[in-house]
C-alpha cells in the first residue's frame, strides 16, 4: 500500500510518500512541502496548494490519502487556514476516487513514538529512524507528513477489521431481530411447554400464575399450602385428593407428597421465578415447595436458542480479530 501523507497548511503543506510491505515494513519514497506567500489572498493560496498537491496525487499515484486532522487549536487563525487546506487535500482526494483518512496529532504520535504527547523534535527522530534516512526530514511540516503516512499504514489494518467486526455484528444483531419478527415476537410458552398441568394458567404480564380453582377445591377438602392456594385450613390439598385412588379415597387417606428432589436435579431460580434455562414456574416443571427451585424437563425457549445462536457468533467474529490483531504485533 502507498500512503500519500499531509500536513495542511497554508504557508508550508507538508507532503510525505510512504510505502508498505509485509507487516510494519515501510519504506520512504519521496517528501517535500508545498508553499505559498502569507501575503497573498487565500483564494490564491489554497490554488497554489492545489496545484502542488495535484502534482504529487499525478506523480507517485497513491492508495490512500492521509490528512491530519484538526483536533484544537488555540490560535483561531492558523486553525481555520489549516482546516482550509486540508479541505482542499479531500476535495482533490475525492475527485480521484481515493479514500482519505483523517488521524488526530496524538493518534499519529502515539503510532510513531509511543506516546501522544511526544514533541516535535522526537516526532522527527523517530520517523528518521523508523524509516532509515540518512539525516532528518526539514521542515518539520515535513517530517508530519511522513508521520501521519506511517501513521494510517499500522494503524489502517486493525481499524480496517474492527470496522468489518463492527459490520458482522450489526448484520448478526440484524437477522436475530428479522427472525424474531418472523416468528410473532416471543413464543406462547402456555400452548407450547409439555407436560404443563391444566390448573396453570397465564398471569399479568404473560408469567404463570395457578388457578385458583384447585386451590378452593383444597382448602375446602382440609389443608392447603397458603402460597399456592390462598387457603389456611390445615386439611390435604386438592392435588393430592385427585391423585388417590377410590380404595384410598374410602379410607380417607391420601398419598404423602413426594420429597424434595435432590440438588443434582434442582435448577436455580432467579428473583423473577425463572430458572437458568429460561423455563418459568410450572412450564414442565413442578415448583418445589419451600427451597425455590424448578425441577424436572426444562425446556429452552426459541428466543434463548437465538440469544446462543447470536452470542456464539459474535464471540467467534471478536476472537478471530483479536487473534489477527495479535499474530500482526508479534510479526
Amino acid at each position: 500500500m502507498r500512503v500519500l501523507g499531509v500536513d495542511p497548511g497554508l504557508t508550508r503543506c507538508g507532503l510525505g510518500v510512504v510505502d508498505g510491505g509485509s507487516g510494519r515494513t515501510i519504506t520512504c519514497v519521496s517528501v517535500g512541502v508545498v508553499r505559498s506567500p502569507p501575503d497573498a489572498e487565500l483564494p490564491v493560496r489554497l490554488g497554489l496548494i492545489a496545484d502542488g498537491v495535484e502534482r504529487w496525487l499525478d506523480e507517485f499515484r497513491p492508495d490512500v490519502v492521509a490528512v491530519e486532522r484538526v483536533f484544537s487549536q488555540h490560535n483561531v487563525r492558523s486553525a481555520m487556514g489549516t482546516a482550509q487546506a486540508g479541505g482542499v487535500v479531500a476535495l482533490l482526494a475525492g475527485r480521484r476516487g481515493l479514500p482519505v483518512r483523517f488521524h488526530t496529532p496524538s493518534e499519529v504520535k502515539a503510532a510513531v513514538t509511543g506516546s501522544g504527547r511526544a514533541d516535535k523534535a522526537q516526532v522527527t527522530a523517530m520517523v528518521t529512524r523508523l524509516l532509515r534516512l540518512a539525516e532528518p526530514p526539514k521542515p518539520a511540516d515535513a517530517a508530519d507528513a511522513l508521520a501521519l503516512a506511517v501513521c494510517h499504514l499500522w494503524r489502517a489494518p486493525v481499524m480496517d477489521r474492527m470496522a468489518r467486526a463492527k459490520a458482522e455484528s450489526e448484520r448478526l444483531a440484524k437477522a436475530h431481530r428479522a427472525r424474531l419478527s418472523e416468528a410473532g415476537g416471543l413464543p406462547d410458552r402456555s400452548a407450547s411447554a409439555p407436560g404443563r398441568s391444566a390448573s396453570t394458567t397465564s398471569g399479568a404480564g404473560g408469567r404463570p400464575a395457578r388457578a385458583s380453582s384447585a386451590s378452593a377445591a383444597g382448602g375446602a377438602a382440609g389443608r392447603g399450602d397458603p402460597r399456592r392456594s390462598g387457603s389456611t385450613s390445615s386439611g390435604p390439598t386438592a392435588s393430592h385428593a385427585a391423585s388417590a385412588t377410590p380404595a384410598e379415597a374410602e379410607a380417607g387417606g391420601v398419598p404423602e407428597q413426594a420429597a424434595d428432589p435432590p440438588s443434582s436435579v434442582r435448577a436455580p431460580m432467579s428473583a423473577y421465578g425463572r430458572n437458568v434455562d429460561g423455563v418459568g414456574a410450572g412450564e414442565g416443571a413442578e415448583i418445589g415447595e419451600r427451597g425455590g427451585y424448578a425441577t424436572g424437563t426444562r425446556q429452552p425457549t426459541t428466543s434463548t436458542i437465538m440469544a446462543r445462536d447470536l452470542g456464539a457468533a459474535m464471540r467467534a467474529t471478536a476472537n478471530e480479530s483479536v487473534s489477527k490483531t495479535t499474530r500482526e504485533v508479534r510479526e
